[in-house]
């Protein structure tokens, strides 16, 4: 990356124009964290900054953002967004030479930037280091604090409230007084903003080293109504007439607990999303009937809007919807019961342990370890069958075609039901997946049994 860096100055210098590392980069190098990205303002126009990243020869270059004004390239595998000047005042053309021109066009560009920790920048000709908005020192105070008018900063881009709580959970700093008070009075301008730029920080928020305190952060400040409704319900249970105050410690607790995964830190979140809807007394006892069905439905609802991928969704929603199932395992379950949960909860079946463990946080030392030792039993039968068969591989003896030959039938739902019979018999053990004689025998056996069974167009 230096040796980029070098020829992007002589390329900038040559065309007359200056570079200067900024934001996050700057933060980042100061605080003695790994840069990832590499942020870049430039008093230079756009067509120009084009060309200085071409005469660098990164290994791509994207136009996306072009229209606001930025380039961005990657150079062994890191992203190097390039920006001209924030209120760029000067018509697109040469620099105009003078050093104190470009030193006001940056003072205006980071004056226009979030947090004073992110408006911190530093010549790359000189080495010099500009920072108006005493930046360094709130990262020695560990402050996150809005540029000179935080209101103004957040009416600019309101999605700089989530980031602000993003950036305090990842960087284990504090928001300053003014800076929560203007998002605490603002909250509601975050209607304004896509809800896929919204799911983006909450996504980078849970896999924070303790995503609980951005959670904890949101609710704080009003933030979410605007993002995340349905865990509001969680606190109707402690304040209103549930009198139930254990759903939302309790979810924060798994969610700190899951391994820094998106899909379990998603799923640690939203597993007991629908409990308040479910809550009920029965004999003195409180339960929550059917929660994690519609706990899987209200997380696919949340997700969606959010515009998260589907390659996010639809595991999260399996997770959810299966997270009970380990908790109900005793020994007397067989070898044919243990393949069906291996087969019905893949392909997140690892994930689901995962999810179990950090689903257990009872103050009780002797019911931690009663529930760690049923998932870890599961765990290692699971694991004794797979190293002996690919069970998700398994199969009934006899296919549709087959099932249409023996009975002379047309494709039809009687064939998902006699083929799922077949596969119950080989989960069991009771069936080889290779006998098909055997399979003929059992499937007409079954059709006998059952004059219900409609075989369209056959017997």
């Amino acid at each position: 990356m230096d040796d980029f860096l070098a020829k992007l100055i002589e390329s900038a210098e040559e065309a007359g124009y200056k570079m200067y590392l900024v934001g996050g980069s700057v933060r980042d190098e100061l605080m003695g964290r790994e840069i990832h990205d590499y942020d870049l303002t430039t008093d230079a126009p756009v067509p120009v900054i084009k060309e200085i990243l071409e005469a660098a020869h990164p290994d791509s270059l994207f136009t996306l953002g072009e229209k606001f004004g930025t380039i961005s390239a990657i150079v062994d595998g890191t992203t190097v967004e390039i920006t001209t000047f924030r209120a760029q005042e000067e018509a697109d053309g040469p620099g105009s030479g003078d050093p104190r021109d470009a030193i006001r066009k940056l003072h205006a560009d980071l004056a226009h930037r979030d947090f004073t920790v992110n408006a911190i920048a530093r010549d790359l000709h000189t080495g010099d280091l500009y920072d108006p908005f005493d930046g360094k020192l709130h990262i020695k105070h560990k402050l996150i604090q809005g540029v000179d008018k935080p209101e103004d900063r957040f009416r600019e881009d309101p999605l700089r409230m989530l980031r602000a709580v993003r950036l305090a959970v990842q960087l284990e700093f504090y928001l300053d007084r003014d800076t929560k008070e203007a998002i605490k009075s603002q909250a509601s301008l975050l209607k304004e903003v896509a809800w896929e730029r919204i799911g983006d920080e909450l996504d980078k928020m849970l896999l924070a080293n303790t995503p609980s305190e951005a959670i904890d952060g949101l609710d704080s400040l009003g933030l979410l109504p605007y993002t995340i409704p349905e865990l509001l319900a969680m606190h109707e249970m402690e304040r209103g007439a549930y009198h139930y105050k254990e759903v939302y410690p309790h979810t924060l607790k798994v969610l700190d607990r899951t391994p820094p995964d998106i899909l379990l830190r998603w799923s640690g979140l939203l597993h007991d999303v629908a409990k308040p809807a479910t809550y009920g007394i029965t004999d003195g006892e409180v339960h929550f009937f059917g929660h994690d069905r519609l706990g899987a439905r209200m997380a696919r609802s949340i997700l969606s809007r959010l515009k998260r991928p589907t390659e996010v969704i639809e595991p999260v929603v399996q997770l959810i919807a299966e997270h009970l199932r380990i908790g109900v395992y005793d020994e007397s379950w067989t070898d044919g019961a243990v393949r069906r949960f291996i087969r019905e909860t893949a392909p997140v079946t690892e994930q689901l342990f995962e999810l179990s463990r950090a689903d257990i946080t009872s103050q009780r030392a002797q019911r931690v370890a009663a529930a760690l030792a049923r998932v870890e039993a599961l765990y290692e039968r699971c694991e004794q069958i797979k190293a002996e068969e690919d069970v998700e591989k398994l199969h009934s003896p006899l296919d549709g075609h087959d099932l249409m030959r023996i009975f002379g039938g047309s494709p039809g739902r009687w064939i998902g039901e006699i083929k799922d019979y077949l596969l119950g018999l080989v989960l069991d053990g009771a069936l080889s997946q290779d006998d098909q004689d055997e399979g003929e025998r059992l499937a007409r056996e079954y059709v006998g049994q059952h004059p219900e069974l409609r075989i369209s167009g056959g017997m």
